[in-house]
């Protein structure tokens, strides 16, 4: 069974930090590329982090640029999301996706594999 399975959400204060993991089974994430998605309550669901299949090329929303950072390892069939400097506007379900291409797409229907989410709140 091909899965995708995001973990290390939570709540967090502003200005802290979480790492999100996006481990697949069923399938070896080499030759996808790997994005973070969010979706706020009452919000359409954004792209907040792309990183190609080969890991070198990874891309960034606007909102997250410098706080953010996308990595991948693929001996551990995971991508990670390291998030910092968290603000009340990140708090979102976030969810990982893959797209079978060596290429990101910030379009969410082009990718092929959706894990469940995770839910991260940041507040006081």
């Amino acid at each position: 069974q091909l899965q995708l399975v995001e973990s290390g959400g939570g709540l967090v204060q502003p200005g802290g930090s979480l790492r999100l993991s996006c481990e697949a089974s069923g399938f070896t994430l080499d030759y996808y590329a790997i994005g973070w998605f969010r979706q706020a309550p009452g919000k359409e669901r954004e792209g907040v982090s792309c990183i190609k299949s080969s890991g070198g090329s990874t891309n960034y929303a606007d909102s997250v640029k410098g706080r953010f950072t996308i990595s991948r390892d693929n001996a551990k069939n995971t991508v990670y999301l390291q998030m910092n400097s968290l603000k009340s506007e990140d708090t979102a379900v976030y969810y990982c996706a893959a797209r079978k291409s060596d290429y990101c797409s910030v379009f969410f229907y082009e990718y092929d594999y959706w894990g469940q989410g995770t839910q991260v709140t940041v507040s006081s």
